[in-house]
């Protein structure tokens, strides 16, 4: 499988939070994804109109209406206090740049990771600069992609069959690790279907049940979507 999540972030820190910052197209997708994934979102723009579109979208989002280049609006609606943060604005570049400071720089901040959307090198460049620990160059389906990944750091690649139904590639979870695939059951104790496992430049397709699942190895799992968001991630 094509590794098209490696620009994203692999630890995150789920037990602080999310804010996403500014929710146009890709904003917004990345909001969805996690509350999808049934994982708290604090999404704020400077835009009642936008705010109030995507509370239509989303009525159980937390949303409010912040300067995000004014240090104390942003600690008053509680940015500061969470893990990690996504600058999802494009425009105008010096707003992104200045959100990005605040949230990394600012007394105080418990913001641990910033993803910030740049729309040039050169925006690339000036965010790093002031402290974006990745920058990413962003349509919607990869909003959606950065969300699923924000609360899965181990999920290595997914491959949707519908609306319900999906294949995901996995790190094996350490729970996992040294027990065998008839030990863990994931049919019945996950109603999950493994399809391969092993290295990832070696996998065994359709292994059999005494197959001992290894550190460093990879689960090729297919199941409805609510389930496979059920298997352990450490």
């Amino acid at each position: 499988m094509n590794q098209w999540w490696k620009w994203l972030p692999k630890q995150t820190s789920n037990q602080m939070g999310f804010a996403v910052i500014g929710v146009g197209r890709f904003g917004s997708a990345v909001c969805k994804e996690l509350l999808r994934n049934g994982v708290d979102v604090l999404a704020v723009d400077s835009s009642e109109k936008a705010i109030e579109e995507l509370r239509q979208m989303e009525p159980s989002i937390e949303a409010r209406v912040v300067d995000s280049t004014d240090e104390e609006s942003m600690r008053e609606a509680g940015v500061l206090e969470m893990g990690t943060v996504v600058v999802g604005i494009s425009e105008p570049i010096e707003a992104s740049i200045t959100t990005t400071l605040i949230a990394k720089d600012s007394d105080g901040s418990r913001v641990e990771q910033v993803i910030a959307r740049a729309t040039s090198d050169l925006h690339e460049k000036m965010l790093k600069r002031v402290g974006a620990d990745r920058v990413v160059f962003p349509s919607r389906m990869q909003g959606e992609r950065l969300g699923l990944e924000l609360v899965r750091p181990n999920l290595m690649e997914r491959l949707e069959l519908d609306d319900q139904t999906c294949i995901d590639e996995i790190k094996v979870p350490e729970l996992f690790v040294g027990r065998s695939l008839r030990d863990l059951n994931l049919r019945k104790n996950y109603l999950v279907n493994v399809l391969a496992a092993g290295p990832t430049q070696g996998l065994t397709v359709n292994p059999p049940a005494t197959y001992v699942l290894e550190k460093d190895h990879v689960l090729v799992v297919m199941g409805l979507i609510e389930d496979l968001q059920k298997l352990p991630e450490t």
